[in-house]
């Protein structure tokens, strides 16, 4: 009998030295205590926050432009006026040339795997580049190298308030597909069009001349400057603009000059121009045929517009903090309307604006406008394409997220080229809680393809993602990542990992205040992954390396294991293994015998001194059951050793 009982204690002991062996975990790594590389600086603070000497350049803009609907092309005159605020004098400039990217032997085609691809755009005309000198301007030397131009300068800008002036002449054809483009509707054709001028890269403290170029995927990253802009139409074709339309009284018609004041003061959407107006022109006469519209926006990275004679247009204000208002607005086609459709738009608009203002940061423009169009869904400040498709949930869905983007990255400047999950995450994760407040819920919980696309539980869905086979960090270089796997990780990942923290790891008003303090000292300035790091622990008061190291950085996996559970004293002890590297709060459910439950959350720092953590307490009562994680709020790989039970 003596035998038996060894044969079985050594199996135990070797069934527990197996467990053991199977940890991956390291707590050295996860609780690094050399997770920054480097110490705060004049220019970024060690908190977080932009230092006593930030600096970064700006750009303003001044866009002459010409679009013919009849031939796609635009043509236009774009000055702009640079200022370098850098400690460096800069003897080059580089822009960027987007539409370059549509050409059939572009980068971007090349890494789609053909050059064959072709949607009928010949990318930028660049017909002259000039350097203001004095009173008189003189040819620039400069190269386009594919979705970029490059100003090799005879005189170099002055640092810190040096200031240049480029004029450039260009023309390009619109193409058809894209985050631009053209569709028929029954009414006329819908032109969407953005990056339609060259436009400045970064020069930052972080990397100089930002200069990657647009291959599809990783998007954009900008100076702000004002930007004062006239496109001229033929008349009959009604644009929206970003920004605020100065001249409404040279290109509306008095109706909807009347119908377009009163809304300004409305709290419900007012029709600017219904269906019935569409038999009429949508404008006064034009000069010779033409209309010329002038929009401008102060402080903003970008501008975009759309035109179309078949544009329906209502409006309604929203009531933004100490009393700011804004005008929400929509444009769409005439199969986009209806009560379960675009005849929402602007509703979902305001609210979105009202959620947004309230709890992040208030929305500095004038205006903001969906558009109903070919684009499925784009964002620019002040202005978003949207699906002319869309009902219901998907256009709430296209409304709140596209305009959200106002926030992340167009108020917030982060590099969508680098870091394209500091914009889609970021803006994923606010979504998620306007879902929850607008309508008392309506279109509550956000379940699509940014977040939980199959409709469940998002701590299950999210498993799949990151136990896949060659599963990508979220911080990839945003074209380095396949199309299957940009909203599985920036969109869902980046989200799910910012809900982590608010929900389980920190309180509401932890996450909330130093979330809220990341957007408000970094509005209209170029924030880095470190920067939102070194905030975030700073304003919450914790360490949070080990969540931004495994979440973010790399793709580290959690697993949790309930070890044994030890009755026999008085103060009872539940083991508990960490199986993978990712460690994690431990949220700890026991059931005690005659079915009293207690319920713990215990902090990530169990796990700072190994893989193994015994929690003791007495009871006066056997356990009978116990389970880690019973709610399912946390990205647990593996349930199946969660639960005990004493039977």
């Amino acid at each position: 009998m003596k035998k038996i009982y060894l044969l079985i204690a050594l199996f135990c002991f070797n069934m527990l030295a197996f467990a053991q062996e199977k940890s991956t975990y390291d707590y050295h790594e996860a609780f690094s205590p050399s997770f920054y590389t480097t110490g705060g600086n004049l220019f970024r603070s060690a908190d977080g926050r932009p230092g006593a000497e930030y600096w970064q350049n700006s750009a303003d803009y001044n866009i002459d432009a010409k679009f013919d609907p009849a031939t796609q092309r635009l043509s236009g005159i774009v000055t702009i006026d640079y200022t370098n605020e850098s400690p460096n004098s800069l003897d080059q400039l580089w822009l960027q040339l987007v539409h370059n990217g549509n050409k059939k032997d572009s980068r971007g085609a090349a890494m789609r795997g053909s050059f064959a691809e072709d949607d009928g755009s010949n990318g930028f005309t660049i017909k002259k580049v000039e350097i203001q000198q004095g009173t008189s301007w003189e040819e620039a030397d400069f190269r386009v190298i594919g979705t970029r131009m490059h100003i090799r300068l005879k005189d170099a800008t002055k640092a810190q308030g040096g200031n240049i002036k480029i004029r450039i002449d260009y023309d390009f054809l619109l193409a058809e597909r894209g985050r631009s483009g053209y569709m028929d509707s029954e009414n006329g054709q819908i032109f969407e069009v953005a990056y339609w001028y060259p436009r400045m890269c970064v020069y930052d403290d972080l990397r100089g001349w930002n200069t990657l170029p647009f291959l599809g995927s990783g998007e954009f990253y900008l100076d702000y400057g004002d930007i004062d802009y006239t496109v001229a139409l033929p008349e009959g074709y009604l644009m929206a603009g970003s920004g605020e339309l100065m001249n409404p009284e040279e290109t509306l018609t008095k109706s909807e000059l009347k119908q377009y004041e009163k809304a300004k003061t409305s709290d419900e959407t007012v029709m600017i121009r219904s269906e019935k107006d569409l038999k009429k022109s949508a404008t006064q006469k034009g000069k010779d045929g033409w209309v010329t519209w002038h929009y401008t926006m102060k402080n903003t990275r970008d501008v975009a517009w759309a035109a179309s004679k078949a544009f329906m247009w209502d409006a309604v204000r929203a009531n933004l903090p100490d009393g700011q208002t804004s005008l929400a607005m929509s444009y769409y086609p005439v199969e986009s309307a209806g009560d379960k459709a675009w005849g929402r738009a602007s509703e979902f608009l305001k609210r979105s604006l009202e959620i947004f203002s309230e709890k992040w940061f208030v929305y500095p423009y004038p205006a903001a406008i969906n558009v109903g169009g070919p684009v499925g869904g784009m964002e620019y400040p002040g202005i978003t394409f949207d699906s002319y498709k869309a009902t219901e949930y998907t256009l709430f869905l296209l409304v709140s997220h596209e305009i959200g983007h106002n926030w992340f990255p167009m108020i917030v400047g982060t590099n969508e080229r680098r870091d394209a999950w500091m914009d889609e995450g970021f803006n994923t994760f606010i979504d998620i809680y306007a879902h929850e407040d607008y309508n008392n819920g309506e279109f509550s919980p956000k379940r699509d393809g940014e977040y939980a696309p199959g409709g469940g539980n998002p701590t299950d869905e999210i498993i799949p993602i990151i136990t896949k086979e060659g599963a990508q960090p979220v911080m990839s270089k945003a074209d380095a990542l396949t199309r299957a796997d940009v909203h599985p990780l920036e969109y869902f990942k980046s989200a799910y990992g910012l809900v982590l923290l608010r929900e389980v790891i920190l309180t509401h008003d932890q996450f909330d205040y130093a979330f809220q303090k990341y957007t408000h000292e970094w509005a209209y300035k170029h924030p880095s992954p470190e920067d939102f790091f070194r905030i975030m622990n700073s304003y919450t008061g914790e360490e949070l390396n080990w969540l931004w190291k495994g979440w973010f950085i790399e793709n580290w996996k959690l697993d949790q294991e309930l070890i044994k559970v030890d009755n026999s004293k008085e103060q009872k002890e539940i083991t508990i293994k960490n199986n993978e590297k990712m460690p994690m709060p431990v949220l700890l459910k026991v059931t005690l015998a005659g079915g009293e439950v207690k319920n713990y959350h215990l902090p990530v720092e169990v796990w700072m001194q190994g893989d193994t953590y015994v929690f003791k307490e007495e009871y006066g009562k056997n356990i009978i059951k116990v389970e880690l994680d019973a709610e399912k709020q946390l990205p647990d790989v593996n349930r199946d050793n969660n639960t005990w039970s004493a039977k």
